[in-house]
């Protein structure tokens, strides 16, 4: 091997290492933006404030039953019929309006590979603002790291909060959502930005690396 071959050598094995958060290439990027699943779309209804008088970040508020007084399903708000849709469940289930209330903030922003912002974001950045916003869990770190800090859960016992890793095209972790119910997660997609996908796709079955959960320190 020539010091000119060792040297592209090199390089190129850099590069890959850099690159290994929640997508690498472009190319990369765009060969799954063909590959992922288009469903889930964004659903037009009456926007859904993530800042309202519910402060409860417990995880599992997502599961309770409606509040008191509210018995007929007439009653209900569009966001719970919205998201009772996307995730096949009962809208007296659908409860959580801080956990949904971002969900629908940030749903339909576009992915950008480094992207923290309504312009663009990746998978773990959006996971980070999700935990802190809605979980009061401060984490910092790409999907790899995140993998790192959790503690594993098996698929049967995941619960709304916990996190859901992949390996897609690659040995190690590349991507991560964030556990919803139903098999339903929500992650910032490199082919359609933050959505809400479903774990018995073919395309997630394939790449499903486990499961995590942060504990409050």
């Amino acid at each position: 091997m020539t010091f000119k071959t060792g040297l592209h050598v090199f390089i190129g094995a850099l590069c890959a290492l850099l690159f290994s958060a929640c997508g690498t290439f472009n190319k990369t990027a765009k060969s799954r933006q063909q590959e992922q699943p288009q469903i889930a779309k964004k659903i037009p209804i009456h926007h859904v404030s993530s800042t309202t008088k519910n402060n409860d970040p417990d995880i599992n508020s997502s599961i309770k039953s409606i509040p008191a007084g509210v018995s007929d399903i007439e009653e209900a708000k569009s966001w719970q019929f919205k998201y009772a849709q996307l995730l096949d469940l009962p809208v007296e289930e659908v409860v959580n309006e801080k956990l949904f209330g971002f969900i629908d903030d940030w749903y339909g922003t576009p992915y950008r590979f480094g992207g923290n912002s309504k312009q663009g974001i990746d998978c773990s950045n959006f996971v980070n603002t999700m935990m802190a916003s809605v979980f009061n869990l401060s984490l910092i770190g790409n999907s790899v790291q995140l993998y790192a800090k959790s503690a594993r859960v098996q698929k049967k016992n995941l619960k709304p909060g916990d996190l859901v890793f992949f390996k897609i095209h690659h040995r190690r972790i590349s991507h991560v959502g964030v556990y919803l119910r139903n098999d339903r997660f929500v992650h910032a997609s490199s082919s359609s930005g933050v959505m809400i996908s479903d774990l018995n796709e073919t395309y997630w079955k394939r790449y499903y690396a486990g499961a995590g959960r942060i504990k409050k320190s």
